[in-house]
């Protein structure tokens, strides 16, 4: 927590001191008071001086005024700096997020993630606030007032020797409690917000398969131990405030018992007494809000220990110190005996890969499922680093480029279309910023998208959902083609990418984007082997290893493996025929 105050308040160090000097400056302020209302009951109303009545109060009404008005600077300050401090907490936590790879995204979870940069924060946002307002209020408060109240009365004073003992007594116990359960609640929100995620995204595959109920009683158990965290946490706090009011009543009738005695004995004046005891309210109050406080501490630390763990984790893919910058990339991209294995996985998912994917070519991946398909295209662009061996683009190991111009290479389209909220506009210029309208509309053509966007009026201006829900898959996938196609890169990669089309579009697909991937290299990957039959090279995956490389034809003599694909799929029939990858090459 500490850390985290001093990198965000430190460049901040003149509001700091502002309010430091007005928090001092009203407390100091407040602590005038009792002795002005000891002078007002001592000089004017004990000895009916009217004058004296009057010129005091006029006195405090303005120490009062000047009171409130440092306060209200003070106030907003320390809310101007919590406020700032949370939003370059929420920019420096995003920037993070978004520099990880995908390891450190599968470490944390996208509901922890999310959960630290909103819930963790306004946690740390909320205790800064409240701690530039407590924390420099408390020790003066404090100090000033067991100064001035020694001042009123020294034999009194005896009491604050047993009171304030034993409030930081009970502040330490409950503290000592309350930090494990901050920390389980925290964790506890993790799991409530990815079972939210997951309900939400699966609503359909929920209700198709009648699992309401289920998913109902895992949401049910995750919420009840929230709640039952949340109380115990409630009862503890619950406990500690009427416990405090207890001990402050208790004092104040101790100290007017003694204190009327020393009235009665002459050893005090009553203006003293009532000042004492304004003077003990201050002192309590101090500790009382420092105890208050030491509640709120431990779940802050617990929110700032999560945050600092994302802030300081490094991500895996990073530029080197002089990265290499091409100045005419051509898209050979080569992979030498690479191997892959996911932190903590037993086996390997990609062992002994070696290949070569020439510009001008399509390159096709095909195998079952979880053979390792999209991992290969992952290692291409660099989303994971392989564990060994190496991925080369135009002879240079992938690890020698700056993450961005790598990417910037690649024209991506992934296994599961992504679109973005806002319109087709804004999704197709993520694939090229610079584009304009002519070109967008050339790569939805492209990608047999433009006559569903010319369906509706609206048409570049057309709207997307959130995950673009408001689309088809097939819809979706032809969108992300015309984002990739937008961008004009050097490798494409089409991951398992014509799934959701039917043939018709499937083929005028191939067929369209032949002459815009001539010079390009595209790396395939697809279920269906009717997809494939007519790229240049077609790699067979079998359970994370090339088990055959060659043409259809070449396969369907020498790898098993394939036939059994071909064969499972309705053999060389027709379909298989007339769909080519990449046809329109030779027009």
């Amino acid at each position: 927590m500490i850390k985290i105050w001093t990198r965000y308040l430190k460049p901040y160090w003149m509001q700091v001191l502002v309010l430091v000097l007005f928090q001092v400056a009203q407390t100091a302020l407040n602590l005038y008071l009792p002795n002005l209302q000891a002078d007002i009951i001592d000089k004017g109303v004990a000895v009916g001086d009217q004058d004296a009545i009057y010129r005091i109060g006029w006195e405090m009404m303005g120490i009062t005024t000047l009171q409130i008005l440092a306060n209200i600077v003070a106030v907003y300050c320390a809310t101007r700096l919590a406020m700032r401090m949370g939003y370059e907490l929420r920019r420096d936590l995003f920037s993070s997020v978004e520099g990880f790879s995908l390891n450190e995204i599968e470490r944390f979870s996208a509901g922890s993630l999310i959960t630290r940069t909103t819930n963790d924060v306004q946690q740390m946002q909320m205790t800064t606030m409240q701690t530039l307002m407590i924390i420099l209020q408390a020790p003066v408060m404090l100090i000033g007032g067991l100064i001035l109240a020694l001042r009123q009365d020294g034999p009194l004073t005896w009491s604050l020797a047993v009171i304030v003992p034993v409030i930081l007594i009970i502040a330490f116990v409950l503290l000592r409690q309350m930090g494990p359960l901050f920390s389980k609640m925290q964790n506890m929100l993790d799991s409530v917000n990815r079972l939210v995620r997951e309900q939400i995204s699966g609503v359909r595959v929920i209700r198709a398969f009648v699992r309401e109920k289920t998913e109902a009683r895992r949401f049910d158990k995750a919420n009840k131990d929230v709640y039952g965290v949340l109380i115990s946490t409630g009862r503890l706090m619950s406990m500690m405030v009427p416990l405090l009011w207890f001990l402050l009543n208790l004092s104040n009738i101790a100290i007017m018992w003694f204190g009327g005695k020393r009235i009665d004995s002459g050893g005090m004046q009553i203006g003293a007494l009532q000042a004492f005891i304004q003077y003990l309210m201050i002192i309590l109050s101090g500790l009382m809000m420092a105890a208050m406080m030491s509640v709120m501490l431990p779940r802050a630390a617990v929110a700032a220990r999560r945050i600092n763990e994302v802030l300081g984790a490094r991500s895996e893919i990073r530029a080197p110190e002089n990265p290499y910058r091409p100045t005419d990339a051509k898209g050979f991209l080569e992979f030498r005996q690479v191997d892959f294995s996911y932190p903590g996985a037993e086996d390997p998912v990609l062992s002994g890969i070696s290949f070569e994917a020439k510009p001008g070519t399509t390159t096709a991946i095909i195998g079952a499922t979880g053979s390792g398909k999209s991992t290969i295209v992952r290692l291409a662009s660099r989303m994971f680093d392989a564990t060994g061996g190496q991925v080369l683009v135009d002879g240079h190991d992938v690890r020698e480029y700056d993450p961005d111009q790598l990417a910037s290479l690649f024209g991506p389209v992934p296994q599961k279309a992504t679109l973005f909220t806002g319109t087709i506009r804004s999704n197709m210029l993520y694939g090229n910023p610079k584009a304009d309208d002519d070109r967008i509309w050339q790569a939805l053509r492209i990608a047999q998208a433009e006559d569903f966007i010319k369906e509706n009026p609206a048409g570049l201006d057309a709207p997307v959902a959130e995950g673009g829900t408001n689309y088809s898959g097939g819809q979706k996938q032809r969108l992300c083609m015309a984002r990739a196609i937008l961008r004009n890169p050097r490798i494409y990669t089409f991951d398992d990418s014509f799934s959701a089309l039917d043939m018709t579009t499937d083929r005028a697909l191939h067929r369209a984007l032949g002459p815009v991937t001539r010079e390009a290299t595209q790396v395939v990957v697809a279920q269906r082997a009717a997809s494939i039959r007519t790229a240049d090279q077609i790699l067979v995956l079998d359970r994370g290893r090339i088990v055959g490389r060659g043409t259809h034809d070449q396969l369907m003599q020498t790898c098993t493996t394939y036939q059994e694909i071909v064969e499972s799929q309705g053999g060389q029939g027709p379909d298989v025929e007339e769909l080519s990858i990449g046809e329109g090459r030779a027009e």
